[in-house]
């Protein structure tokens, strides 16, 4: 663990360890340069990513040239904002212009987008440098980027362990500073969880609240982009950013996101006096590890040690998000997926005027949907089919009702929900791929809030056997401003969480 703090820049400062919000006040106030700040990441991805391999494309001229562009800015007297100049990673579900957008999948490789994401667009415009695009489960369907067509992303905590998934790459990158600050997506909880498990801060806005605008569909009604970071106060700088409505987004919310940095700072000052938070019946450690519910206590009693108030509230739908969800979210991707068909993406006859018939169709069958992609798909596709609608989604979009319900009835008691983000600590690769029922208990505790809409966000909160362990914290939507704070809170109390060296 180390303690946050300011840091002096000089020559030999490491430029990889300071938080997002310390690197952008440096970089404002001139005490260093942002390509100075660029070049230190773009190193360390150098020596680091062999092992780590957080990253599917990294832009080294294009952040350069970006930070360059801030540092100009910024020498000619204009403002540059609070992250003006800070290295962002960007996960490669998202459409970035001219830079590869894989989805971790063989069937897009090499594919260039004609245009940005609404998230890039605004990241773009706030002078952050995008230093590239990170792993991630193929299509987003995973828990534990094992299902990367490129390869899987490690643990920087321990690199024969997984960093979580869908977004792993991401949690991978700021865990082992290759990036102050990345951007993740949350359909179950491939935000939270991963950064459970690599010790870092991940939250999942509320639904709507962040644009899909060129996020690459997997579940249309859950899917949300947000921030990773290694504090809770850089997380909300980063969701300041990207966050508030978009016109090119039939979902999106019309209205501004809450003030979610002025949060997270009242919360590091320590007093959580009169906030109420909401332990869940149903997850105070129901088939957690015993050092993951251990941690969970703990955090909880230091919470209440600042001023806060822990009342019961029985959410009895719960238990039965995990079947809800994997009868939804299949069901919606085996509809958005039908579009990567072999002709409007991929390898075509003829390509580069050498392609034939039968080398295309050789080569698409090695490109062609993973594992854990086609058994969601088939699965929803049983779901959709004529005579199962009502008895498997029409009855999973019921309990997604029920589990609302709950959630409005918590939340009349409390001001947040608290409960473990996962229930174990980061496994081995290797040790759930071969059942996937138990890759999808990474998912427990984080699903509802993804059926719900909700925010919520996992902050680190000890260590069991060494691994770090995440506290999940839920707020009714619209209201992120209070996860953050009460992240921030046990933050300050608790400490930052720090990787060995790798």
């Amino acid at each position: 663990m180390t303690e946050q703090g300011n840091r002096a820049a000089g020559p030999d400062a490491d430029l990889t360890r300071w938080s997002a919000a310390e690197l952008g006040r440096a970089i404002g106030a001139g005490e260093v340069s942002a390509e100075e700040v660029t070049r230190a990441h773009l190193d360390r991805i150098a020596a680091v990513e062999a092992r780590v391999h957080a990253s599917l494309h990294v832009d080294g001229e294009g952040a350069l040239a970006a930070a360059r562009s801030v540092d100009s800015r910024r020498a000619a007297g204009q403002a540059v904002g609070p992250l003006g100049g800070v290295p962002v990673a960007v996960k490669d579900v998202l459409v970035t212009r001219g830079i590869p957008t894989t989805c971790g999948s063989r069937i897009l490789e090499n594919w260039l987008p004609p245009y940005d994401a609404t998230v890039v667009e605004r990241l773009r415009d706030a002078g952050l440098v995008m230093l590239g695009k990170t792993n991630m489960d193929e299509f987003a369907m995973g828990s534990s980027t094992e299902y990367s067509a490129f390869g899987p992303s490690y643990n920087p905590w321990d690199l024969s362990r997984i960093p979580g998934g869908s977004g792993g790459g991401s949690a991978a990158a700021v865990a082992g500073c290759e990036a102050p600050l990345a951007i993740g997506t949350d359909t179950g909880g491939s935000i939270r969880q991963p950064g459970a498990v690599t010790g870092t801060v991940g939250a999942k806005p509320t639904y709507g609240g962040t644009s899909r605008y060129g996020l690459i569909a997997f579940s249309s009604s859950l899917d949300t982009p947000g921030p990773v970071a290694r504090t809770v106060e850089d997380a909300a700088l980063l969701h300041a950013v990207i966050g508030g409505p978009d016109p090119r987004d039939s979902t999106s919310i019309p209205a501004p996101v809450p003030d979610v940095v002025a949060a997270a700072r009242q919360g590091a000052s320590g007093d959580l006096t009169g906030v109420r938070l909401g332990l869940v019946k149903e997850f105070a450690g129901e088939g957690a590890e015993p050092g993951v519910s251990a941690a969970v206590r703990d955090a909880i009693e230091a919470l209440t040690k600042l001023g806060a108030e822990v009342v019961e509230v029985s959410c009895p739908h719960f238990r039965y998000a995990l079947p809800a969800y994997y009868l939804i979210a299949p069901s919606e991707c085996s509809s958005n997926l039908a579009r990567f068909d072999g002709v409007r993406y991929g390898l075509r006859v003829g390509d580069d005027g050498t392609r034939s018939l039968e080398e295309v169709m050789s080569l698409t069958r090695d490109r062609g949907f993973g594992p854990e992609v086609k058994r969601r798909i088939m699965l929803g596709t049983y779901a959709l089919s004529a005579g199962y609608y009502d008895a498997y989604y029409g009855q999973a979009q019921k309990v997604r009702t029920l589990i609302s319900r709950d959630f409005a009835a918590a939340f009349a008691a409390a001001d947040v929900l608290v409960a473990p983000t996962t229930p174990f600590v980061a496994f081995p690769f290797g040790a759930r791929t071969s059942d996937p029922y138990q890759m999808y208990l990474a998912d427990l505790y984080t699903i509802p809030s993804n059926l719900y809409g909700g925010p919520a966000i996992s902050v680190p909160c000890g260590l069991s056997e060494g691994l770090p362990v995440g506290l999940q914290v839920m707020a009714p939507t619209m209201a992120d401003d209070r996860m953050y704070r009460v992240a921030a809170a046990l933050e300050s109390t608790v400490g930052l969480f720090t990787p060995p060296e790798l």
